[in-house]
């Protein structure tokens, strides 16, 4: 197919119709010339706020010789796109074991789903519930129920991307990215992620396409095992050979030659044997903040002008970042348009946050982590599971200062930057659930932490107007954006321990769903390629 870029269409409703009429007269065709097309990428130009409009790339089929049309025009006119492999084309060498995933997050779901359709059978670990159940299991939480350490918005099938905005965009460059979009779209998520410039699910649909992937890898002969806990690797001559894992307070073992490590960044309790297995791992540096919330209404203003609030346009969202006297970052992040706070705790006496949005990001308040860089000298010990001892810490804290039942301390921005209590909360109320208690904020972060937003603030503010509202609400406290761990592997993805492939988010070689689930494949390629 022929891809045209480039094309500007003002904001209307039929603007995915104007933009093939702009990509015929760049290629000199006529309507009846084309034999098939779709839009490859939509995404808004908003840097006018007198002019905001959309710029479309749009994918063409035509009768006759592509290559050769392309001859005829002005260089830069149009490029070839070439159709996405399919996401495994072959099948794999027949082996004596099957091989193991352990956790079903997005990593964990895709490496699932290769090694099946490579004919291997998996045998998939998760520790937490069905997405169905865990669904149930989760609001429960939130509505001040009791707090599952098993199956919560860390832990269970879909990983902590089931309870987010399922956003899909992401930095790194890989074909395999394309290969996860259309994976997503084969079951039953929104053809819209394949040309949104910043795609996304939303956590209301994310769920039913989880659990069609997961019925997908058992009618291919694959196991899912949930409620199995991963607690001991058996290793024999620097070679994995077997695994144990809990299940229902029962110890099971499992002859295991190669197992994909996709356990996520909140598996401390894993971390912990993994370390003692003597599996090699280093410190990482990640981050620590709050929830920041406005009204989307406010954001849909400051973004798009004149024009916020056009049906065309939706919600509208924000990426910002600045770089403080110190050197550090300071950072929004996981921005989640029409959405909400949520408590994201999988440990008792501990309280994090996220947040999530449905699909049509509807809601009243918009919400994105507000993060400060933590650096692997801001540790305490040389340790590599010293950085989750500091996550540990300031959760714990959090939860001290929210009542010690889950609330989340909470304050207004303008209270936040002078040091005082609020009394109450304005124009923005805050949407974490099971509740907020007022606090201040600043005694419960790190000092450069807390000093890096009240620096930070003002700064993101002249990108983004009204980014400093006194009324904007601050949440405590999030510090799992990224794990602060890295399990070391080899170019083979594996670690030191023969057999044993750690990737994702919790091994640190991703972040988001999107890079989580293209290092889960990249991964069982691995395994496929090498022979136990």
């Amino acid at each position: 197919m022929l891809r045209v870029t480039d094309l500007r269409v003002p904001l209307q409703a039929d603007a995915d119709a104007a933009a093939l009429t702009a990509a015929l007269k760049k290629l000199r065709l006529k309507p009846d010339a084309v034999t098939e097309w779709h839009i490859a990428r939509r995404s808004v130009d908003a840097r006018d706020k007198s002019d905001v409009h959309f710029v479309y790339a749009v994918d063409i089929a035509v009768k006759g010789s592509e290559k050769a049309l392309l001859a005829r025009l002005r260089p830069g006119t149009a490029s070839l796109t070439p159709k996405t492999p399919p996401l495994c084309s072959r099948k794999a060498a027949p082996r004596a074991q099957a091989p193991v995933v352990v956790g079903m997050g997005p990593c964990g779901l895709f490496a699932a789903l290769y090694l099946a359709r490579a004919g291997l059978c998996p045998v998939c670990l998760e520790r937490g519930e069905p997405v169905e159940r865990r669904q149930n299991t989760v609001e429960a939480f939130f509505s001040g129920g009791k707090l599952d350490t098993e199956s919560n918005v860390q832990f269970g099938e879909g990983g902590a991307g089931a309870f987010s905005d399922g956003k899909l965009n992401t930095g790194i460059k890989d074909p395999r990215c394309r290969q996860v979009l259309e994976t997503f779209c084969e079951h039953g998520a929104p053809d819209s992620i394949l040309w949104q410039a910043h795609p996304h699910v939303g956590t209301d649909r994310l769920p039913q396409v989880v659990a069609s992937i997961r019925r997908e890898i058992l009618s291919l002969g694959g196991q899912v095992l949930f409620g199995a806990r991963l607690t001991e690797l058996i290793v024999q001559d620097g070679r994995l050979a077997a695994i144990r894992y809990e299940t229902a307070g029962i110890v099971q073992e499992l002859s295991c030659t190669q197992l994909i490590l996709a356990i996520g960044h909140s598996a401390r309790d894993t971390f912990t044997m993994l370390d003692a297995s003597g599996v090699p791992m280093e410190q990482k540096p990640f981050s620590v903040g709050v929830r920041i919330e406005h009204r989307q209404q406010m954001i849909d203003r400051s973004q798009y002008g004149a024009a916020a609030g056009h049906e065309m346009l939706g919600a509208a969202e924000y990426r910002l970042h600045a770089r403080l006297p110190d050197g550090r970052g300071v950072y929004s992040f996981c921005m989640c348009p029409g959405g909400q706070v949520i408590a994201a705790a999988s440990e008792k006496g501990g309280v994090c946050t996220n947040g999530m949005s449905p699909y049509a990001r509807d809601g009243v308040n918009a919400n994105a982590a507000l993060l400060v860089d933590v650096r692997t000298s801001d540790f305490p010990s040389a340790h590599p599971l010293a950085g989750i001892s500091l996550q540990r810490a300031w959760e714990k804290a959090a939860f001290i200062a929210g009542g010690s039942d889950y609330k989340a301390p909470a304050q207004r921005v303008e209270d936040f930057m002078k040091g005082r209590i609020s009394s109450g909360f304005g124009e923005v109320l805050p949407s974490y659930r099971p509740g907020v208690e007022k606090a201040d904020l600043t005694p419960l972060l790190p000092a450069f932490a807390a000093q890096g937003l009240k620096a930070g603030i003002p700064l993101l503010a002249r990108q983004l107007r009204g980014f400093d509202h006194p009324d904007a609400v601050l949440t405590g406290i999030e510090a799992r954006s990224s794990s602060p761990v890295r399990i070391l592997r080899s170019e083979t993805m594996q670690s030191a321990i023969s057999g044993l492939y750690p990737a994702g988010e919790g091994a640190g070689y991703a972040g988001g769903i999107t890079s989580a689930a293209v290092d889960g494949l990249r991964a069982a390629q691995a395994v496929v390629e090498t022979v136990s």
